[in-house]
């Protein structure tokens, strides 16, 4: 279940191209650079520490609470406990330059008796970090990666053996290639083919299509597709955030999600007038009910997404949402997000991005982000401004 040193020391070197792909404008000396990492990242904490240094920026490392802290932290904490931002936080991440995030959870389940409203809570409150951040990276100040390694809970829950399960993230971050930077490079230079084909097109909205789908979302003015950024190792995905306005249908999520400690499996959803009127779930449906009640916006799209199954080389399951979304196998994937939109899909510069311009383009804002995969065999039709019907996407490939 380890990656052996070589590999952690190509995907150092595959987050660093993420982190330096994903920042607008190039890192300058003495830039700080976050590490987060959960416990069982510290060997690959260590070894980006060391590259952080050898490029003249100043480090900053921190160990994310353990699973035992945080079931505590939320059967324990009152209001103000769930509602404090430790001083300094704010200023810390009004000088952040970049951030690497390295999971590795050892527990999926741990916050399942909890109650999902105080996880709500916090995270709302957190926002304002978030926003913080945005803004930053909106100005090119800022950049951000993460990646995931492999731990006992990820593959239990996977249903697989350590081996298998540590051999997809080797074979889906190109760790297994001598030098997985240039493959990553590779499809770069492609996905901008295709996401210039796509920008070109005039788009009102599109028609997605499978067994258990029948959803039309609204492309949105002043849009643009995204993906292949550098801001997640692995990513594979091209992806806008509509308009939340123009959602319409129904969505099913065949694979399974793990959220604050929760599993669900089976999403039904239902949108009327760019907003779920109905949700149905196989399992935990109750907590995917709480989910959609966060905030206003949480009960609304933010992003859609679709993964052409000839770059990802993700080919099972792996109870966690970044390879999840990012799944290839037979026929790709299409996801959805619930919650906040992300404002790297403006055409335009998104620092000149207020509060009212948003709303009035439909940008979702939320505390929530959530996932939903589906992998079914589809069929994704644009609908242009002109009247003609293109085939986007076809059995999890680009028509490009």
């Amino acid at each position: 279940m380890m990656l052996t040193d070589t590999e952690l020391h190509r995907y150092a070197d595959v987050l660093f191209w993420g982190l330096e792909t994903a920042r607008k404008k190039k890192f300058n000396t003495n830039d700080i650079i976050l590490i987060q990492y959960e416990r069982p990242a510290l060997k690959l904490a260590e070894i980006l520490f060391k590259k952080i240094l050898e490029r003249g920026f100043n480090p900053i490392q921190r160990m994310v609470g353990t699973s035992g802290m945080e079931k505590t932290f939320y059967s324990l904490s009152n209001n103000k406990q769930l509602r404090f931002i430790p001083p300094g936080e704010k200023e810390l991440f009004s000088h952040l330059h970049g951030r690497f995030f390295l999971r590795a959870p050892e527990s999926l389940s741990h916050l399942k008796d909890v109650n999902p409203a105080k996880i709500g809570k916090a995270l709302v409150v957190r926002k304002q970090l978030r926003d913080i951040l945005d803004a930053r990276e909106e100005k090119g100040l800022y950049g951000w990666t993460l990646c995931m390694l492999p731990t006992r809970e990820l593959v239990q829950h996977a249903r697989t053996t350590p081996a298998r399960y540590t051999s997809q993230i080797i074979r889906a971050c190109y760790l297994d290639r001598d030098n997985p930077v240039n493959e990553w490079e590779s499809m770069y230079t492609q996905m901008q083919e295709i996401k210039r084909w796509l920008n070109s097109l005039k788009i009102e909205y599109l028609y997605i299509e499978s067994d258990k789908i029948d959803l039309r979302v609204r492309f949105g003015e002043k849009r643009k597709w995204a993906g292949i950024s550098g801001h997640n190792i692995p990513s594979f995905e091209i992806f806008f955030s509509p308009d939340w306005r123009g959602t319409e249908g129904t969505y099913y999520a065949n694979l399974p999600s793990f959220r604050s400690g929760n599993y669900v499996e089976e999403i039904y959803l239902t949108f009327k007038k760019g907003s779920v009127v109905n949700m149905e779930a196989k399992t935990g449906a109750h907590f995917a009910y709480t989910q959609l009640t966060i905030d206003k916006g949480a009960s609304k799209v933010g992003e859609f997404s679709l993964t052409d199954k000839r770059f990802s080389r993700i080919d099972r399951f792996m109870a966690d949402t970044l390879f999840d979304e990012n799944f290839g196998g037979a026929h790709g994937n299409c996801h959805i997000a619930l919650g906040a939109s992300y404002t790297t899909t403006y055409d335009g510069n998104p620092a000149n991005l207020t509060k009212k311009i948003k709303e009035q383009l439909g940008f979702n804002d939320s505390a929530l982000h959530w996932d939903l995969v589906n992998t079914e065999k589809k069929c994704v039709t644009a609908h242009l401004s002109d009247g003609r019907k293109v085939t986007l996407y076809d059995d999890g490939v680009f028509t490009y």
